[in-house]
């Protein structure tokens, strides 16, 4: 009995599939329970529409994804924040900052759960943060937090 599955089934296959299973399979569990219909021309035909829209739709996701790692790969995030002794910042530098000043600076909005952060920035110094888009869209940008009042490395000291 040929079915095409309407919900990914354990074990069997995935949505879309088209699948060869026994009789009484198809006919008292996948029928039944709604995770099957029997494929007809038309039925298949929908399937295959249905998975080359799905298809389009994650391309241009992906595209758009590449794009915006484009833009965002290299970028250089400026902080200034008070700093007490040993270079230890009052307060932190976390991952919706680092969200908000993307905003502030490329006028882009990124979700801050995509901001890979393992913990807030507590220290002066340059950081490589990654931005998680898309599964192999992976850009990083650096964090450069410094201490206010204290002269940048590229600044030349002032008279």
């Amino acid at each position: 009995m040929k079915v095409l599955l309407v919900q990914d089934v354990e074990h069997l296959g995935h949505t879309g599939e088209l699948k060869d299973v026994s009789g009484g399979f198809g006919r008292n569990y996948l029928l039944p329970k709604g995770f099957a219909v029997l494929a007809t021309r038309g039925q298949i035909k929908q399937a295959e529409e249905r998975l080359s829209a799905q298809r389009r739709r994650t391309d241009a996701t992906r595209k758009d994804a590449e794009t915006l790692a484009a833009r965002l790969n290299g970028v250089t995030l400026t902080f200034t924040v008070k700093v007490g002794e040993q270079d230890r910042l009052y307060g932190s530098v976390t991952n919706a900052d680092i969200a908000e000043k993307i905003e502030q600076q490329l006028s882009l909005e990124i979700d801050r759960r995509k901001i890979e952060l393992e913990e807030p920035i507590k220290r002066v110094g340059t950081y490589p943060v990654t931005i998680r888009l898309l599964a192999g869209v992976v850009p990083v940008v650096n964090v450069v937090v410094q201490g206010e009042g204290v002269p940048t490395p590229d600044a030349p000291p002032s008279a």
